[in-house]
């Protein structure tokens, strides 16, 4: 098991407990490491800089005791922002109706990037509508997806808060 997943198997529980749900943990870097973690309020709330202070605080503890990552580094706590990263098949399913950037591990249909409408998830594949049609990608294929900024998307946004 990678440090990631380790360290998300460390911090959901506690996290969660608190009423956040992880969006991503993300650890970049070599000489200092960087150690990311995205979240976002379970109750669909945005988040404030007092919401991460406080995962923050909660993180550290956890990681102190576990130490997951054998070197110093530094540790970022974050809301996912607008045009946030599509990490869970909830959130293919979220979205659905808005604009998406999708890449796959391994070419499917002849290519590895997607840009369309997600139309949400059928039988564990996400489904989204490009220029060429719609295609289905499995979601453990998906290497990375995020949201496209859009009006659309600003204006569900701003009507959520």
């Amino acid at each position: 098991m990678d440090a990631t997943h380790r360290i998300e198997e460390i911090i959901t529980p506690s996290v969660s407990a608190m009423g956040y749900e992880i969006v991503r943990v993300q650890v970049s870097g070599s000489q200092q490491p960087i150690l990311q973690i995205m979240a976002e309020r379970a109750d669909g709330a945005a988040m404030t800089v007092e919401d991460c202070a406080d995962i923050s605080r909660s993180v550290s503890a956890l990681l102190d005791v576990e130490d997951p990552i054998a070197s110093a580094y530094t540790l970022e706590v974050s809301s996912p922002g607008i045009d946030r990263p599509l990490t869970r098949l909830k959130d293919f399913e979220r979205f659905a109706g808005f604009e998406a950037r999708v890449e796959t591990r391994v070419a499917l249909e002849g290519r590895k990037r997607f840009r369309g409408i997600l139309r949400g998830v059928a039988d564990g594949a996400v489904q989204i509508e490009t220029e060429q049609g719609l295609a289905a990608l499995p979601f453990d294929g998906i290497q990375r997806a995020k949201l496209v900024l859009t009006d659309a998307l600003i204006a569900a946004t701003a009507a959520r808060q």
